[in-house]
């Protein structure tokens, strides 16, 4: 009994009804298992070759060495001559090291006045008044 993505890529369809990247896509789940879908992202058929996104650099490696393991399986769900290589690149950049942000009230802050830490509006007031008759 065929495979029914085999089926499919063999049909003399309408060339809008279903496409190869559609297959590749669907067939993705399928070649690597859920665990290992489940941790790429986006997947994309460029020509014949397989374009998977991958969250780091670490499974981009791991999966690099199975690529061989992947193609069979994916002969094997898909049919031959879909897809001839497969490529993994990573999904997220990288972010760039940030400055440290002083939050909001506290102590130090640029333009906000130990004061402003204080709920009550009128406790806050009163320890202005306070602060400042102790300055002059």
């Amino acid at each position: 009994m065929e495979r029914a993505g085999r089926l499919i890529a063999k049909w003399k369809l309408r060339p809008n009804c279903v496409t190869p990247e559609q297959l590749a896509r669907a067939a993705w789940p399928a070649a690597v298992g859920r665990r290992i879908a489940l941790r790429t992202g986006r997947v994309l058929l460029v020509r014949s070759s397989l374009v998977v996104e991958v969250e780091d650099d670490t499974w981009r490696r791991q999966l690099f060495a199975l690529r061989g393991q992947i193609l069979r399986k994916l002969e094997e769900v898909l049919g031959p001559g879909i897809v001839s290589d497969v490529e993994f690149r990573l999904a997220f950049p990288r972010r760039q090291p940030q400055r440290e942000q002083t939050p909001p009230g506290a102590a130090g802050a640029p333009g906000l006045d130990e004061a402003d830490r204080i709920q009550d509006p009128v406790f806050r007031r009163l320890y202005r008044i306070a602060r400042k008759r102790a300055s002059a």
